[in-house]
């Protein structure tokens, strides 16, 4: 989980440039949810949000259930935040 403006460059160094680090461990790396968001700032209060532990928690069911079962993830994260967190 994380933000970038460049996605493809982001994957290159997690799967082949690092050589040290946590990415590492776990490669390789693939995309299963993607979400847009107009400035940084948006992008940073949904990475918080993903990684809290209700975050965390909302993220792993739907990796368990929706990807599992279908190859992706179907609801945009932004509204789990709304339900979920005090973020907002």
């Amino acid at each position: 989980m994380g933000f970038t403006s460049n996605l493809l460059e982001r994957f290159k160094s997690h799967n082949s440039i690092g050589k040290k680090g946590w990415t590492i461990k776990y490669r390789p790396w693939v995309v299963i949810y993607i979400e847009f968001f107009e400035d940084k700032n948006s992008a940073m209060k949904l990475e918080k949000f993903i990684k809290s532990g209700v975050g965390r928690k909302w993220l792993r069911d739907k990796i368990e259930v929706e990807y599992k079962n279908n190859g992706y993830i179907s609801t945009p994260v932004e509204k789990a935040v709304k339900v979920c967190s005090p973020l907002q």
